[in-house]
């Protein structure tokens, strides 16, 4: 594993987290800043810069972070109310972090995900 982000501090135990699940291949945690009364990042171990780096050997992991989106979406009590999954990938879009992570953000009415222009 490439020794890089603080996510990957995070799965080596390098860095304190509010760990929720982890498994093999996935790592959620609370993220510092909420967002949302309920807000998990939903991390793969392997570490991935963005989107664009996704090849096809990582097809499993990524569908495997929507799966344990929902168990936790579940787990939290807003799998009925609605929840928002969100990828950012790449400055524009606020990927702060460059090791992909799911944000899952719930326990509230969301709001537009940007600005709706008139």
């Amino acid at each position: 594993m490439v020794q890089g982000s603080v996510f990957t501090k995070i799965i080596n135990r390098e860095l304190p987290a509010t760990i929720v699940y982890e498994d093999d291949d996935i790592i959620s945690f609370v993220p510092l800043r909420l967002q949302a009364p309920v807000h998990l990042l939903i991390v793969p171990k392997k570490e991935i810069y963005t989107i664009n780096d996704a090849t096809e050997e990582d097809m499993k992991v990524l569908g495997k972070m929507i799966l344990v989106a929902k168990k936790l979406a579940k787990e939290r009590g807003v799998s009925e109310t609605g929840y928002r999954l969100s990828i950012n990938t790449n400055e524009d879009a606020g990927q702060s972090v460059f090791h992909i992570h799911m944000h899952l953000l719930g326990g509230k009415k969301l709001g537009p995900m940007v600005v709706q222009e008139e």
